[in-house]
């Protein structure tokens, strides 16, 4: 290996989001790293879906794209 054009690989302590660490290495900044997200809470490995205000956006859409009320009863 050349020297001096690798970056520092050091050891970390990672911390998942249901509150297990383990050690590796990593050449990220800093001695540890804060996970938010991991296979307990990700909707992907728990089957589980999240919806974040997805009736709020088609309200919006519908209003600003959507069918007027005169539109509607006239195409009927």
């Amino acid at each position: 290996m050349k020297k001096d054009i690798h970056p520092d690989y050091h050891f970390i302590k990672v911390t998942l989001a249901d509150g297990s660490t383990f050690t590796t290495r990593s050449t990220m900044k800093g001695e540890n790293y804060v996970s938010e997200v991991d296979s307990t809470n990700h909707p992907f490995y728990t089957g589980r879906r999240q919806y974040v205000d997805t009736a709020g956006r088609v309200e919006k859409f519908l209003r600003r794209y959507g069918k007027k009320a005169t539109e509607e009863t006239e195409a009927e």
